[in-house]
């Protein structure tokens, strides 16, 4: 099992570790967001590790997740809150980005290209509220759009496209990720 069943959006709190055998290979979708070869590979052969604190603050839930690599290389730390309002972000590989996250249904997303692919798939029918992240790149000319669920997870590590999910031999799709 990916996750405890004690675990749900609401309750994202503690350290998950990317599991690389149901993972998708993230070489294609980081060369289009510009990450240089020798990156790639480095990345390729690394374990990665969230730590996520997940809090409200305000009214508002914040999600803050620091990711490590193999060996304890530290990585990105992204603080999101869920307001919907634009953050500015420097990444240690993607450089300048600016993101924004919310919690939202499936059936209220915008209707643009990425609703369909966005929209597809939940376990719930799209009822339930679930994470949506959009990252732009400052001037690197990509964007990332991203709605999570438990059990149908597209974390994008750090705005890198890192994802997260497989689709298993029944058709669904599964998280790779287990919590602690």
């Amino acid at each position: 099992m990916a996750a405890p069943p004690s675990k749900t959006l609401k309750d994202l709190n503690g350290k998950w570790i990317m599991n690389k055998t149901l993972s998708d290979d993230t070489d294609s979708i980081l060369a289009m967001q510009g990450v240089s070869w020798f990156l790639r590979k480095a990345i390729a052969y690394a374990t990665i590790t969230l730590s996520i604190t997940e809090y409200t603050k305000d009214g508002t839930t914040h999600i803050d997740i620091s990711q490590t690599a193999t060996g304890g290389v530290k990585g990105t730390t992204e603080l999101r809150a869920l307001d919907w309002t634009f953050r500015d972000h420097k990444d240690g590989i993607f450089g300048e980005v600016k993101g924004k996250s919310r919690w939202v249904k499936v059936g209220d997303l915008e209707d643009d290209d990425d609703k369909k692919w966005l929209s597809e798939g939940w376990d719930d029918g799209g009822e339930g509220e679930h994470v949506q992240s959009y990252v732009e790149s400052v001037g690197g000319g990509w964007t990332a759009n991203q709605v999570s669920l438990l059990m149908m997870v597209l974390f994008w590590g750090g705005e890198s496209g890192e994802i997260w999910k497989k689709e298993s031999q029944e058709g669904s799709l599964a998280c790779c990720g287990r919590g602690e």
